[in-house]
């Protein structure tokens, strides 16, 4: 249950914006309750207004800001809620490769800020989130931080900001690599005879459950492979190509650091 005593101001309702919009609502978080800025707001957004829902009005009473817009954007969104800055009101920016540092630079030095990084998959309640808190955010402040964000899957603390370079990297990317690889998984699988719409039902479907078994199970994913391989199998067969001299290792490390490297330049 997500505990307010004001107001919840989400600035920005794109894709995840909009996904956390839907998560706090099913999370009991009442429409009265909620204020969104958006340029240009969404039919649905719209009929939300209806049921009590805040668009495009400044509510009385913040508690917090969830900033919810493209990096490029941040400066000006925040030039417009410098009056909320260096109080009580808590920002948490899921805006990537914005530092801490910018909102306290352009709201005031006092102001709490949580920064966070989730997912795609918080469209469909199953994203991860990882967030750092600027020491001036109080213990209230960062487990409504974290509520908010769980609200769209789990969450992780981080113990430095530097952290989110890794972060983004490995789970903000992370989606990309996944769909990257079931594309691989459809194109052999038509080159091995398979119809296109076929071989991608078996890929996505293999992705899926493998992933739920990782995730259901708690074994490690080395446990769960080996237990799939037997020798001198088919498995194997295809494990020696994949995985033969580190290959796979080594992509994905380089994949990583080039993903990392690019988050530090944005920054």
């Amino acid at each position: 249950m997500i505990s307010l005593n004001g107001s919840l101001l989400l600035v920005g309702c794109g894709k995840m914006g909009g996904a956390l919009l839907r998560g706090w609502l099913k999370a009991g978080i009442k429409p009265s309750q909620i204020a969104v800025f958006a340029p240009r707001p969404a039919d649905w957004l719209l009929a939300l207004r209806a049921e009590g829902l805040h668009v495009n009005e400044m509510p009385e009473a913040v508690d917090a800001v969830v900033v919810a817009t493209k990096p490029q954007a941040v400066s000006q969104v925040l030039d417009g809620l410098s009056p909320l800055g260096n109080g009580d009101t808590l920002f948490v920016s899921i805006a990537a490769g914005t530092p801490i540092q910018t909102f306290q630079d352009l709201l005031g030095p006092k102001t709490p800020v949580v920064r966070a990084m989730p997912n795609t998959p918080a469209a469909i309640g199953a994203g991860i989130t990882a967030l750092i808190a600027s020491p001036e955010v109080n213990s209230t402040q960062s487990a409504l931080s974290e509520a908010l964000m769980q609200a769209v899957g789990k969450t992780v603390l981080l113990s430095s900001e530097e952290q989110m370079h890794a972060v983004t990297a490995l789970s903000g990317s992370g989606p990309a690599y996944v769909f990257s690889f079931a594309e691989a998984m459809i194109d052999a699988g038509c080159n091995l005879g398979l119809s296109r719409e076929l071989a991608t039902e078996l890929s996505i479907t293999t992705v899926y459950g493998a992933s739920r078994l990782m995730n259901e199970t708690c074994e490690p994913p080395k446990v769960l492979r080996e237990e799939v391989t037997s020798p001198v199998g088919t498995t194997q067969a295809g494990l020696e190509v994949l995985l033969g001299g580190r290959a796979l290792n080594t992509l994905v490390h380089k994949t990583l650091k080039a993903a990392s490297a690019r988050s530090r330049a944005l920054s």
